[in-house]
């Protein structure tokens, strides 16, 4: 039995099965985590949800900005714009709802302590210990999971506010979580986020740096797995956290990494 953590996949059900099949996936008994953006812009989100909900037990997955962005369109809170074309078959299967459904109900944070690995898509902010980016996941997830879902995803959008304070209430302070969770690269020794700049570590703005480069975060000891940030290739140089986006939708490589042993698997794509 082994565990695959795996990146983004965003679409590509082809790459993804290359990759299974290239770390020999027993479905049987192995099991897989998803960092996120399972789907949008590549070319099969719909293969690629219907498989991976099919995989029931046998996968674990937490969601991305991309997921959240496929649950807006499908609750019909905002409406498709071009760069959503690859959604479209998605958007317009007979199982859609279903679909989303399922997807509403994943997590924004996992926590494995036998293996002792924390599997988010995005990050942590520089304030927030395990126990605390537990508890701020579980609200948005309660909330995505209940009545006030097409409330929230409306509201979701937006960059502010940009620092954590524990006094923050309804949607600012979960648009704030998810944020963190779902779409943080770049803070400064505050905490502030800057949520516009997506290129590699060497070109944040002055005064902000990755949020694993915070030297006095409260994660530093907790092995954290995330994706979302593509231009880091799958790279990084910091103790407990790995990067699995390499950027595969982008004609890069979609990465698996075995949690037993650590050892990582790639495979190219077009």
């Amino acid at each position: 039995m082994a565990t695959y953590a795996i990146g983004d996949v965003q679409g590509c059900f082809t790459q993804l099965q290359a990759l299974l099949q290239h770390i020999k996936f027993r479905p049987k008994s192995d099991k897989l985590w998803f960092a996120g953006d399972l789907v949008n812009r590549g070319p099969d989100s719909l293969a690629t949800l219907r498989f991976i909900k099919s995989l029931g037990d046998g996968a674990v997955m937490v969601l991305g900005n991309h997921d959240l962005h496929f649950l807006a369109l499908a609750e019909g809170v905002i409406a498709p714009k071009t760069n959503d074309n690859t959604l479209l078959p998605l958007l317009q299967a007979p199982d859609v709802l279903e679909l989303a459904a399922w997807l509403s109900q994943q997590k924004l944070l996992y926590h494995d302590p036998k293996l002792n690995y924390v599997l988010v898509h995005a990050g942590l902010v520089p304030q927030w210990d395990l126990e605390l980016a537990k508890s701020c996941a579980r609200e948005v997830e309660k909330v995505l999971a209940g009545p006030l879902r097409r409330e929230f995803l409306s509201q979701m959008y937006g960059n502010t506010p940009d620092l954590w304070q524990a006094g923050l209430s309804g949607i600012e302070r979960w648009r704030f979580i998810t944020n963190v969770l779902t779409r943080i690269r770049f803070c400064d020794e505050m905490g502030r986020l800057d949520l516009m700049t997506k290129e590699a570590e060497g070109m944040a703005l002055l005064g902000y740096q990755p949020w694993f480069k915070i030297a006095w975060r409260k994660s530093l000891e907790l092995r954290i797995l995330f994706g979302h940030w593509a231009a880091l290739k799958g790279n990084v140089q910091a103790e407990n956290v790995f990067a699995l986006d390499g950027g595969c939708v982008w004609g890069g490589c979609l990465i698996a990494m075995r949690l037993e042993d650590g050892q990582r698997f790639s495979i190219p794509c077009r």
